[in-house]
């Protein structure tokens, strides 16, 4: 399958604009609440009209504003799972998967797609209760297995944890996985959780305010998200403001230090990711005093400022293992930055 997505539609304060493609992969929208990732699904599901563009899978034409096509819902056959699961409460768990299969299919072919399909998710011993006796667990299955027994063309996942306890988000995220590796045509996930995203991912898409800022593997988009929004939304909570000093050096204006790296044309902030301090001296050398222990189930994380940073500023975080705080615990520590760690941002 091939997906291709160039739409705009405007709302009151912001204009959604997200062009993107995506082949037989998973291609997360990662951004804050807001910024337009779930919208994005509805106007490719055709729930939501755009104002223009265009929407293409595998070579069909779903959308053309100029060209006024605009497929119908069912039509596109498109598995889409919302947030909250958009489960029926006044029908059984059978009912509402049968509402998930294609209109083509009648009478005993429907009701064998489902039953096949509640027992290939393990819940077809549910099929009599309604959703409001399920677990959150259940009721992601059978979300799951409605999505699913229309034999859809694409999977579109919207925020699929976020209604579970952090205990089953786990387990639920290994069931889907599952299921993306046995569909193996295209999937959009939509998320505001890097780890997440991460873990669930080929292809990462941030986006602040209806716009994509960067879009790209997985990885490369974690190594170098690119724009000071991008480097928060994947993780990374030491940023500061710089001044280009030449093309191998730049002043880190929030930590008071200058920084050697080879600077990029354009660039006007830095991150480093917490893990990414190291202690001791080194190549871009900062003197710090330790504002905060925060002990976390497994790690510490070590509140640092540097002692020549401007007042008000935001401490630097510096995660570590516990063993290793414990031989280096002091009031007044010396770390250093390596050119490598350092991220270059724009915006």
């Amino acid at each position: 399958m091939a997906l291709t997505v160039d739409i705009e539609k405007r709302f009151k304060g912001f204009t959604l604009r997200a062009a993107f493609e995506a082949g037989n992969e998973t291609l997360a929208l990662l951004g804050a609440s807001g910024c337009g990732k779930s919208m994005t699904l509805r106007c490719i599901a055709g729930v939501e009209k755009p104002d223009r563009g265009r929407v293409v899978l595998d070579g069909e034409t779903l959308f053309d504003a100029e060209k006024h096509i605009n497929v119908s819902p069912q039509e596109r056959r498109i598995g889409m799972m919302f947030q909250h699961y958009a489960l029926f409460p006044q029908m059984t768990v059978l009912k509402n998967v049968l509402c998930g299969a294609r209109r083509d299919m009648k009478g005993k072919a429907r009701e064998d797609a489902a039953f096949a399909i509640l027992e290939a998710f393990g819940i077809l011993d549910l099929k009599d209760r309604l959703p409001a006796q399920l677990s959150g667990g259940q009721q992601q299955r059978v979300a799951l297995a409605r999505m699913m027994v229309g034999n859809p063309r694409i999977l579109m996942l919207d925020e699929p944890f976020s209604a579970l306890d952090s205990h089953l988000r786990f387990r639920m995220e290994q069931e889907v996985r599952g299921v993306i590796r046995k569909f193996g045509k295209t999937v959009l996930l939509v998320s505001h959780d890097r780890d997440e995203v991460y873990r669930m991912a080929d292809k990462v898409a941030l986006m602040k305010l209806g716009q994509i800022e960067r879009i790209g593997a997985k990885k490369e988009v974690f190594a170098d998200p690119g724009t000071r929004t991008g480097c928060l939304l994947t993780g990374c909570k030491n940023v500061s403001a710089i001044r280009v000093i030449d093309e191998n050096h730049g002043s880190a204006l929030d930590w008071g230090v200058t920084l050697a790296f080879p600077v990029k044309p354009g660039t006007d902030a830095v991150g480093v990711r917490m893990h990414a301090v190291q202690p001791g001296p080194g190549e871009n050398e900062l003197r710090c005093s330790v504002t905060e222990v925060i002990e976390n189930p497994f790690s510490v994380t070590v509140m640092l400022r540097p002692v020549n940073a401007p007042e008000g500023k935001t401490a630097i975080g510096w995660e570590m293992e516990k063993q290793m705080w414990q031989s280096l615990a002091a009031e007044e520590i010396t770390v250093h930055l390596p050119p490598g760690s350092i991220l270059q941002l724009k915006g």
